[in-house]
């Protein structure tokens, strides 16, 4: 499935009905009299976000929504039929704005959240109302852009070929495309991660004892500028309470791991700075390989905190890792 998390679409309400213009002249009556019904109103557009959405995929190829207009009023004072309104589902996490203008209109964070994005017209009042029967009102339209920033509590990020996910498939059943060659992972990946705790611990966080993770592509230098895969995916992260920064401590790539924590963290902070000072834990990644021994104690005086050591291939250190995260997530505070 494709992985859609930006469309543009145009929506449109129902017009108003056309009030009727008629008049009535019972029998042994002098004088008709108007009798015109009122228009019915135009249905409204509604967007709902939806739990079993996961992807603005239906979004890539419709991109034109229009509610029911209002049926025309009748004589004998009937009503027109109000206009059916219009239902869009969109994911959880989707943020609606004005395509002219970039104003956020409503972000649907919450399952099953609505909300009435443009208003049907006014139905035309007929002749028995007014003294002239009268069209109805246009429906509204807008051009609106939608973007999908997915619900995570943790987002993992680091240098392409970190192992961010086959941290993810260890820790969860999530299956994220693992590869040893860069960008294997082409769009986010969500991840429901179990955490084996204490008795007391999980009495104390109410019985649950589980976060979601989001993978995104790996960070290279200039991402905040449009290179690589990164940035078009960094608004996934945006919603996530901690970040884990995986660093390839071994090197296997060639790039220096301190070298490498600082760009990740350049380029957060150039995309976005409430990002960068987002509470993040630091993971040297491949412990299990020689050579990431020696930069341990240099990427913790980088860091300026302790570093977790953990090796995605023997699952080596992971569950202090896990640890680590949900104490930060109850408390608030890196560590």
């Amino acid at each position: 499935m494709w992985f859609v998390d930006h469309a543009q679409i145009t929506v449109q309400a129902g017009d108003g009905g056309r009030g009727c213009s008629a008049f009535a002249q019972p029998p042994y009556t002098r004088f008709p009299y108007p009798d015109g019904g009122d228009g019915g109103d135009g249905g409204d557009v509604i967007m709902l976000a939806d739990p079993q959405a996961a992807t603005l995929l239906d979004f890539h190829f419709r991109h034109e929504f229009r509610a029911g207009r209002g049926g025309h009023g009748g004589s004998n004072k009937r009503a027109g039929k109000r206009g059916e309104p219009r239902l869009i589902r969109v994911p959880v996490g989707t943020v609606i704005r004005e395509a002219v203008s970039g104003n956020v209109l409503r972000d649907l964070a919450q399952p099953h959240e609505r909300v009435v994005i443009t208003k049907g017209g006014r139905g035309g009042l007929g002749n028995a109302t007014a003294t002239e029967a009268g069209p109805g009102a246009p429906g509204e339209t807008r051009q609106l852009v939608l973007e999908l920033k997915l619900i995570a509590d943790v987002g993992l990020v680091g240098a392409p070929n970190a192992g961010k996910s086959s941290l993810l498939a260890r820790i969860s059943t999530a299956r994220p495309k693992i590869g040893a060659y860069p960008f294997t992972t082409r769009y986010p990946v969500l991840g429901v991660v179990n955490v084996d705790l204490p008795a007391a611990a999980r009495q104390q966080a109410g019985g649950r004892r589980t976060f979601v993770a989001c993978d995104i592509p790996g960070l290279i230098e200039g991402a905040h500028a449009g290179k690589g895969l990164g940035i078009q995916f960094l608004r996934h992260v945006e919603r996530t309470r901690l970040l884990v920064h995986l660093v390839d401590a071994a090197a296997v790539d060639g790039r220096d791991p301190v070298e490498s924590l600082r760009q990740v963290n350049r380029e957060l902070a150039e995309y976005d700075p409430e990002l960068a000072r987002k509470p993040q834990l630091v993971a040297a990644n491949k412990m299990d390989l020689p050579a990431a021994q020696a930069n341990l104690e240099r990427l913790a005086k980088e860091a300026g905190r302790p570093v977790w050591p953990i090796s995605c291939s023997t699952g080596q250190g992971i569950p202090a890792l896990l640890q680590a995260v949900w104490d930060a997530l109850h408390t608030g505070h890196d560590a």
